[in-house]
Parts: C-alpha cells; structure tokens; sequence
C-alpha cells in the first residue's frame, strides 16, 4: 500500500510538470500547437486516466466509505475527470454566423487543423443586431443579438447578449463576435454529457469541502482545538528604498490650486466615457512622470500648466524615461527628460529615428514606443485632441463629443460653433492678464454648457462625486514602505519576546492593530468609491485585484490577532508587499468601463474568492519562513515550529476550499460567457496546479508527523512559488485570455 500511494504521487508531479511544460510550449508555440501536442494528446489523457484509476483502487482498498468526506472527494474528483472525458469525447464547439434576415442551421468546427460543417436541428434566423453603449460614450456596454429560432414549422422570438446565452435543444449559443454590416458571430456548444457530470462532481467537491469544516472528529476540527492558544505566522525581509525627486529652483508656473481644481470639475470624453477632467489630469501627469502629482503641485495644476503655460513645461525634465537605450537617444544623464530633449535641431523625433531597423521584439525598440508615448501624449494636449469636453446631440439624439479643433457636424448651431472655438482662447486670455475670477467664471459656464448639451448624459452626481474623491486619494508608494518598515519593527521586537517567553507590550499591540483597522477601512474605501464612480466591482485589473488581496489580509491579520501574536507583524508586511506591488504596476488608473464580458456578478465572486486564497497561502508561506529563522537562531522553544505547523495546517483548509471553489466559479463563469469550462490557458493550468500543490500536504502522511514540522515549513516556502507563478508568471511572461495589460 506504502509504494502504491508513492508511485500515486510520482504520477501526480508528473502530471505537475508536464501542465507547466504545457504553458511554455504554448508561449513559444501558440494555444493550438499546445492542445494538440499536450494537453489533447493521449499520452497525457492517459496519465489522467492511470491516476483516476489509481485513485479508484486506493479508494476501495482504504475503505474509504469508513470516513465519508474523504469518500465524497474522491468521488468528485472522478466525476470531474470523467466530466472533462465525456466534454472531449461528444463535446462539439463551433461558430455560426447570421446574416440579417437569412436562416441558417450550418456551423463551422475546427477539426485536427481541418473546418467542418455541422447540421443543427432547427436554424435560427437574425432580425437585428446591436451595439448598446454606455451613456454619452462610444464604449460598447453590450452586444445584443435579436433573433428567431425556426423548428419544425414554429417560430420563437430570442435574445442573446454577452453573459445571457441561449440554450435548445441541448445546444448553447453565445455572442462572440460582429461586423460592421449587422452580422452576427455566434459560438456554438453541444455536450450533452460532459458538462452535466462535471456540474455535478462539483457540486459533490462543494459538499465535502463544507463537510471537512464541520465534521466533530474530522482533522479541521481537532487542529481548531489544538492551536487555541498561540502563535502564528511571519518573517520576510526587504530592503527598500526609494529617491526623493529633488525640487526645481525655480518651479513653472500654473494656475492657481482653486482655479486649476475648478478646471479639473469639468466633464471630458476620455478613454470612451464621460469622466471628471481631473481624472484625465491625473492619468496625464501619472503617464509622464510616474506619479499623480509633481512636486507640490496637484494633477490639475500639472496639466493646467501644460495647457496654458506650455513655454515653461517644455523645459521642465518629468518625463521620466526607462531604458538606457531610449536616455542614450535623448541625450539624457538621468531618468527625466524635458519635452525638448525629443527633437533634433530639425525638429524631426530622435525616437523615431532610433527605431528605424530595430525588430520588433527588440526591447531597446520597446523602451523607445514606451517614451515616444509620453512625447505624443503632450502633443494630443498641445493639439487639443485630448479635450474632447463640448458635447453636441444631433437630429437622431446621439450625443458626440468634440475638441476644439475638431470637424464640427454641419447642424452646429451659431452660438454653439462659437463657444466650442474661442471657450479655450477666452480662458487663454484671462490666464495671460492673470485675471483668475475671470476664469473661474468661464469655467463654471462651461460646466453649465456641458450639462445643458449633453442631454443629461453626463455621470450621475453620485457617481461624479465618488471619482473625485477617489482621484485625491492616491498615496504613491509611502503608505507601501511605512507597512513594511512597521512589519519589520514589530518582527523583531515579537521575536525577541518569543526568547524570553512573554508576548509584546500591548500598546504595541493596540497600535498595530489601529493602524491594520484603518489600512482596511481605508482600502475599502478605495474599492467602494471606484465600483461607485465606475458602475461595477472594481475587480478586473492587476491593480483592483492587489487592493482586493491587501483589504483581504487586513481582514484575515484583523481576525487572528486575538488569538496569535505573531499575526499582526505578517499582516504588516503582507499588505506593505502587496502595496507595493500594486505600486509599480500602475499607480491607482482611472476608472474605465469594462468590457462586456467582464461585467458579470460571476467574475466578481471568482477574484473576491481567489484573493482571499491566496492572503491565506501568503500566510502560511510567512509562517514557514518564521519556523525556520526561529529553529537555525534557536530563539524559542523546540515544540514551536510544531505548533506554528499546526497552524499552517488549520489555514490551509479554507485556503484549498477557497481555491478550489474560486476555480469552480471561474469554470462556471467561463462557460456561461464563452460556452467552454475549460480551455487549457496558462491562467487555468497554474492555478489547477497550485491546488494540487496544496493538496499534498492535506492528503501526505509524510507531513502529518508529529516530530518533523519542518518538512511542511519547507513545502509551504517553495509551494508558494506555484502561487507567484499563478499571478505574475502568466500575467508578465506567459500571456494568456487572463493575462492582465
């Protein structure tokens, strides 16, 4: 039985390493090269067939019918695999394209590299498609199909949308794709079999995963009652530090704070939404110089001064240049140059100039675009592109956006034409005579303009006031190293009364434990605001999904604190890290739309699960990390990484079960959208490995013995690696559906 349960697990890191081999295969090779050369291939259908087989054999010669939770995950393990069998064996998946008025039941199939035609059993007939956009924007909110279905002479009026699919007859149809002429690209799913049995062997998994928590002798149960008392998780180290810009002599000119903040009050188009101008400012000033204010000035005065001073801010150096390639090409000491720095003495771009016989993958090449895109982003101000802030509603009602020096649409009215060309030169006037009440009585009419001709199509106000203040709430990275440097502190002053045997003063305690109550309060705030101003749960992007992961260990630091003294100083450092990761990805964007796929409840409940996952895996790495400091520095008693396994140990149940339960939404999520539960992306092959790393601990007696805690310290560390694979591996290297820009 011993060498059967070991050759199960050899199978199973066979099974690891070829899924992972799976993701870079498809990085150099593409999706299609690896489904057929990997994941469809029958070697690999094999191995999940031995290892199905296996795990059948070790269920009877267990008896596991003895202890019924383990039972009924083995038992949904095997219905989910089988599931998976029947989806690959009868499962077809095609498109079909509608053409207005025209029946058709033909769609197309993709076959071993060949098309082929398939018959359905009644057709279906396109009346009208549409394209739904959000209010007083050209962003599509949703694609809409309005259609008949024919069969056997009745005919059924249907819709169909992003999200709201239409089934009959055992077939599903979702919105995939459109053209400019009114047709209708529909994907097409037949499994009759496969997704039946795959729902119900996750249903079975759910089940026993709720079981595992409250079953009176079970596992879960005995270590809740064992760590009672004590200890808990942390340690990482960093050494951080960050350059103070140094303030410019003498500083440009701009207006002043309250006439700049009344500019940044006005509506703009950007990005395809009606938004404040101060979010247009702020993306602005963030996209040259890599933080949302500049010196002392706010966004609004930056872009301010660009606007109306822009003989000063050519020569001011914050455009800041990565790559040593593109400063060499500027002409530049350090990482900031000035507007000037781009041309040559004939005016001509030095960038467009040092790309020329570069390839395109070439990353000199990339650092090049990268700063050309600032170069340009300050021209579309000086051009007035980027003011796309006079609204004008033509005959049919739709409402358009121009900038000054836009081609304005023959029904103008007179007084219309007149403000939307001189409303910028006026303001010009009264900043050159430095008469700002003047101004500011410009652009409070200009709000009014805009609120009149848009026909109410502007943000509603809650929503409006919510963006503003979500816009002044940006931190940079301070708030990032002020956890970390906290962290470190309260580490060390918790393991140095660990050596003595006595907890850390209370008042440190109390202030720790303030200061993560308001850190979590005040992310929330910042969730709230952006689902607020942007009309959906913020949880699509690289940087609303960090904040998502910070205000979850917030929360879970909050809960253990009580109970384990070390919490707090790992809830420190975990949010400082996530902070700071959040940082360098993208200091706070501004609110967009989504696209329509991603506005789905579903979606939301899949990142909200998943991060709270993966702030649970985070401590228990943290927790290895402090056992094996605590063991080689032999600061504190034998038995404590004993008890600080126990603990790991009690995490990793609702982490696995949060895991595993935020893969099943996102299977559901992604059948309901693209009508396939599973496609092999290297997003879903990493987290499917992550959970069977975290499985093995839970199911090894290797790491279950009393005398070696160490084992699982050291498994939880280099386990965690699969996690950081998961999140940033595929989103920066692997690429993928879920990859995040």
């Amino acid at each position: 039985m011993k060498i059967f349960r070991h050759i199960l697990s050899a199978l199973m890191a066979v099974l690891i390493v070829v899924m992972a081999a799976g993701t870079v295969v498809e990085k150099f090779h593409g999706s299609e090269y690896a489904l057929s050369h990997v994941y469809g291939a029958w070697w690999f259908i094999a191995l999940w067939g031995v290892a199905a087989i296996g795990m059948t054999i070790l269920l009877f010669v267990k008896k596991t019918w003895e202890e019924p939770v383990r039972c009924l995950m083995y038992l949904s393990t095997l219905l989910i695999s089988l599931g998976a069998l029947l989806t690959m064996l009868t499962g077809q998946h095609g498109e079909i394209t509608l053409h207005p008025g025209e029946a058709n039941n033909v769609f197309l199939i993709e076959s071993n590299g060949d098309t082929c035609e398939r018959a359905l059993p009644f057709s279906l007939t396109l009346d009208r498609f549409e394209v739904v956009r959000y209010p007083g924007s050209r962003s599509p909110m949703d694609f809409v199909s309005h259609l008949r279905i024919n069969d056997e002479g009745h005919s059924t009026a249907a819709t169909i949308s992003m999200n709201n699919i239409l089934k009959h007859k055992s077939y599903r149809f979702y919105q995939s794709d459109y053209d400019e002429e009114g047709n209708s690209v529909l994907a097409v799913a037949h499994d009759p079999w496969g997704i039946g049995v795959t729902y119900a062997g996750y249903i079975l998994l759910l089940v026993s995963l709720v079981a595992m928590f409250i079953v009176p002798n079970g596992r879960f149960r005995q270590l809740l009652k064992k760590t009672s008392a004590k200890a808990a998780v942390i340690l990482v180290l960093l050494t951080a530090g960050c350059c103070m810009p140094v303030l410019s002599a003498n500083a440009p000119r701009t207006l002043p704070k309250e006439s700049a903040d009344k500019l940044g009050q006005l509506y703009v188009q950007y990005k395809g939404r009606v938004c404040p101008l101060q979010t247009l400012a702020k993306d602005f000033t963030t996209k040259l110089y890599g933080k949302a204010g500049y010196h002392s000035l706010s966004s609004e005065q930056v872009f301010s001064g660009w606007l109306f001073y822009f003989d000063d801010w050519k020569n001011e150096p914050m455009f800041k240049i990565k790559g040593s390639y593109a400063r060499e090409v500027l002409g530049i000491d350090g990482k900031y140059a000035r507007l000037t720095d781009f041309c040559n003495l004939y005016g001509d771009n030095k960038l467009d100039e040092a790309v020329t016989g570069l390839s395109m993958g070439d990353p000199k090449r990339k650092s090049c675009r990268t700063a050309n895109e600032k170069y340009n982003l300050a021209q579309m101000l000086l051009g007035g592109e980027l003011l796309k802030m006079f609204p004008h509603t033509d005959s049919l009602g739709e409402v358009t956006w121009y900038s000054q020096n836009d081609v304005l649409p023959l029904d103008v009215s007179d007084g219309e034409y007149l403000f939307i060309r001189k409303q910028l030169s006026l303001c010009k006037e009264y900043v050159v005579a430095g008469d700002f009440k003047s101004l500011d009585e410009v652009l409070d009419k200009t709000k009014i303009y805009q609120e009149k001709y848009s026909q109410g199509l502007t943000q509603p106000k809650a929503q409006y006031r919510a963006e503003r203040i979500y816009n002044r709430l940006t931190t940079g990275r301070w708030l990032a190293f002020a956890n970390i440097l906290l962290g470190l502190v309260f580490f060390a002053i918790s393991l140095l009364c660990i050596g003595k045997g006595r907890k850390p003063h209370k008042l440190l305690r109390w202030f720790a434990f303030v200061w993560m109550a308001l850190l979590g309060a005040f992310l929330a705030l910042l969730f709230i605001l952006r689902w607020v101003a942007g009309g959906h749960v913020p949880m699509a992007g690289s940087f609303d999904s960090m904040n998502l992961l910070a205000l979850s260990i917030c929360i879970i630091t909050l809960i253990l604190s009580r109970r384990h003294e070390m919490a707090l100083p790992a809830g420190l450092l975990m949010t400082g890290f996530v902070l700071l990761v959040q940082m360098m990805g993208g200091s706070n964007p501004p609110v967009a739309y989504l696209m329509p796929v991603l506005a789905s409840p579903l979606l939301s409940l899949h990142v909200t699960v998943i991060m709270m996952a993966y702030a649970l895996l985070f401590f228990i790495m943290l927790n290895g990390i402090t056992a094996v400091f605590v063991r080689f520095s032999k600061s504190s008693s034998p038995d404590y990484t004993g008890r600080l396994r126990d603990i790991s140990m009690l995490l990793l149940y609702p982490a696995v079960a949060l895991l595993t339960i935020g893969i099943f939404i996102g299977a559901v999520w992604a059948n309901v959208s693209w009508g396939n539960y599973w496609s092999w992306d290297p997003k879903e092959v990493w987290a499917l490995i992550t959970l069977l790393v975290y499985l093995i601990p839970l199911h090894s007696a290797f790491f279950t013995e009393e005398n070696r805690p160490m084992r699982f310290h050291l498994y939880a560390i280099f386990a965690f690696l699969s996690v950081l694979m998961t999140y940033f591996g595929v989103n920066f290297l692997l690429g993928g559906m879920h990859s995040y820009a």
